[in-house]
């Protein structure tokens, strides 16, 4: 088959230069952070399994106060680049702010 001075790789580089780079678990776990950020689910969604159950013990002791920390966290995930995002806590393991 002719490719007319074209090759694959080059195509296929042309493409990826053109895709933005899209996180699949920013969103999720800053929406968790958000709206029930008091039941640790945005650190278990990302497999901070230790992480979540910290949280977990500091809102029942707290009453509720420590559920603060993920709302923020929640923020900032938002606001976060989701290359920096990714790096930082998918990647990196960056379990708290």
């Amino acid at each position: 088959m002719e490719n007319y001075g074209y090759t694959k790789t080059e195509n296929t580089q042309n493409q990826q230069n053109n895709i933005s780079y899209r996180s699949e678990k920013k969103l999720p776990a800053a929406l968790l952070g958000l709206l029930v950020g008091w039941l640790a689910l945005n650190k278990f969604y990302l497999g901070y399994t230790k992480e979540g159950i910290i949280q977990l013990v500091l809102n029942i002791v707290t009453c509720g106060v420590a559920s603060i920390i993920p709302f923020i966290e929640g923020i900032l995930y938002l606001f976060m680049s989701d290359k920096q995002f990714d790096d930082t806590y998918v990647y990196g393991k960056k379990p708290w702010l």
